[in-house]
């Protein structure tokens, strides 16, 4: 996709605020000229070198005119820059959001989320800057070319002559275009690196401590930090560059016009008024050069920013970064759509034929794996870490690609387990949980109605009501960013409670009771399959989940072992007798 289709298509967002800010900024620049003619006619009157239509306080009132033209061209600026850059970026965010959220969840960044942050971040700025550019650009092309004729009117000789700078400056500024581009696209990615770094480290934090790596983790962000401070110097550099330039452009070109005019002012073929003049407009005639060699660079710079950008839509038709849409930044917000559970929804059984997902460049994940299970059964899948019991059930739920292999619900092929794998057919919790830094109400809600809900009876399913009377606000406590504010248990819980008010047909929990003591495991899967006919596909290696599990597949090296109860399995499975005996061996892994 082309730089040219994304400023257009962002100009296209606020067409109206564009077209009042190019409005804007003309009348600005059109302000100038009072000032430059006002000058030369003042310099003549005191003078006397010309004949003068204007006395004093005539050229008084242009330059209070001057001044209240000049404040109407700012106040139009000012009222359609901000509209223009928040709502272009919200496009862009939104767009790139769009195609995230479509992604298979545990595959939905090309890199680190720091990184995709930068580029949420820095990115969108360069577009919705670019078309207040242009309107520099022709606003000041505009004032120049009034300027030009008026110069070739009075001196074209001297006019051309003091040009020669000007043409300098455009010549030297596009031949830059290149390495500026390129530094500018280093000090980027240097800058998503520290960003993508710090967001890393700030989610294992514990891990650091653990590993006491502090030493080893401050000399790696020294190491980015310094490569990011070259970088931008680099960049930082050539941009004064070319400021350096355009300055002494306007001191050459004034030293030519001063020499040339003094004879022209001897043979009173040129005035004090006309080099004053020509000395005020050679100032904007080398700013408009330069405005043209800095938007030519800055033209390849919003290019690198849209390949960014296109590279977070991960294979999705560039096209989509343009999407046009509505945008929400003010106003009423649309209703977040509340989906009923209804007959369609029914699970009477889940079958997997095949299914298969591999890692890239690695011999991780699961392998042509079978298993079905029926309505309001307790299913636990098991196995040493690195046997690929979470990668199953991301493959299962669209997560991961699967690469192969069949699901039915209800004996119906399921083409798109992503947006299937949905309450209120199913509801999952991770590992991990991830909270918002919310209250605790909208993390357990996430945007559903309460009034269609049973909060208290989650929470209490959930053995979370003892936590509750605890929290200062109840419902309202603010959990912070991650659930920090919350012991692993009470996340875990908290997760296990927004599960429930879904009231989902299948539940699937990954390892849920990692950080819960054995009271409250037990007491969560009673209160759980004592409300409700619950069907559940859990992740566990703890034995009052095996004990209560209908069926149990037990998973090594990515494929299934085999699969019973509990008693059968013992009875027949080396493996499952290994893992009920806490005999892990030394085969681990960190993948799953």
């Amino acid at each position: 996709m082309k730089t040219y289709e994304v400023i257009w298509n962002a100009i296209r967002v606020q067409p109206w605020n564009w077209f009042f800010n190019l409005v804007g900024i003309t009348v600005l620049y059109l302000s100038f000229q009072i000032p430059a003619l006002v000058l030369r006619e003042f310099f003549n009157l005191i003078t006397g070198d010309a004949e003068v239509d204007f006395d004093f306080w005539t050229l008084v009132a242009f330059m209070a005119a001057s001044a209240l033209v000049r404040i109407g061209g700012e106040l139009g600026i000012v009222l359609t820059n901000v509209p223009m850059m928040y709502n272009i970026a919200a496009w862009l965010q939104k767009n790139m959001f769009n195609r995230i959220l479509h992604r298979p969840g545990a595959a939905a960044l090309p890199n680190s989320s720091g990184e995709a942050i930068s580029r949420f971040r820095g990115d969108p700025e360069q577009v919705y800057i670019f078309p207040l550019w242009i309107n520099d650009v022709i606003g000041s092309v505009v004032y120049s070319s009034i300027a030009l004729v008026i110069m070739l009117g009075i001196a074209p000789k001297i006019t051309l002559v003091a040009c020669i700078p000007v043409v300098f400056v455009v010549l030297l500024t596009t031949a830059m275009t290149r390495h500026i581009s390129h530094y500018r696209r280093l000090s980027r990615e240097a800058t998503g690196a520290v960003t993508g770094f710090i967001g890393e480290t700030f989610g294992a934090v514990q891990g650091i401590k653990v590993a006491n790596a502090e030493k080893t983790i401050l000399g790696r962000f020294r190491t980015l930090n310094h490569e990011r401070s070259q970088t931008a110097l680099k960049d930082h550099l050539f941009d004064e560059l070319r400021e350096a330039v355009y300055s002494n452009a306007v001191a050459l070109g004034t030293g030519i016009i001063l020499i040339m005019a003094a004879t022209a002012i001897r043979e009173e073929r040129f005035t004090i008024g006309d080099f004053a003049l020509f000395v005020y407009y050679l100032e904007f005639l080398t700013e408009m050069t330069w405005m043209l060699g800095y938007i030519i660079a800055k033209y390849e710079q919003t290019g690198i920013s849209v390949d960014r950008m296109v590279t977070l839509l991960q294979g999705g038709s560039p096209r989509q970064l343009i999407e046009r849409g509505p945008i929400y930044l003010a106003g009423q917000l649309p209703e977040i759509p509340y989906i009923a559970k209804g007959r369609e929804h029914h699970l009477e059984e889940l079958r997997v034929t095949g299914l298969t997902h591999q890692f890239a460049d690695s011999t991780h994940g699961i392998q042509d794996v079978d298993f079905a299970f029926e309505r309001g059964t307790f299913n636990v899948v098991t196995g040493r870490i690195g046997s690929g019991k979470t990668t199953l059930l991301r493959t299962l739920q669209g997560l991961l690609t699967p690469q192969s292999g069949t699901i039915h619900w209800n004996e119906k092929i399921v083409d798109d387990p992503a947006s299937f794998f949905v309450p209120p057919r199913s509801a999952y919790t991770s590992q991990i949980p991830w909270l918002f830094s919310a209250p605790l109400r909208e993390n357990l809600l996430m945007g559903m109605p309460e009034s269609e809900t049973d909060l208290e009876a989650a929470i209490h399913a959930a053995v979370l009501e003892k936590d509750l009377v605890d929290f200062d606000d109840g419902l309202d406590t603010l959990v912070g960013p991650k659930g920090v504010r919350l012991s692993g248990g009470q996340i875990q819980r908290t997760a296990a409670a927004r599960m429930f008010v879904r009231d989902p047909e299948l539940y699937i929990f990954d390892d849920l009771s990692s950080a819960l003591d054995v009271d409250t495991e037990k007491t969560l899967w009673e209160r759980l399959f004592a409300q409700r006919q619950a069907t559940c596909l859990v992740v566990s290696h703890r034995r009052p989940a095996l004990r209560r599990a209908d069926q149990i597949v037990v998973l090594k090296d990515g494929r299934i072992e085999d699969r019973g109860s509990l008693d059968e399995l013992l009875e027949r499975c080396e493996e499952m007798q290994r893992l009920w005996k806490g005999d892990w061996g030394d085969e681990t892994s960190d993948a799953e």
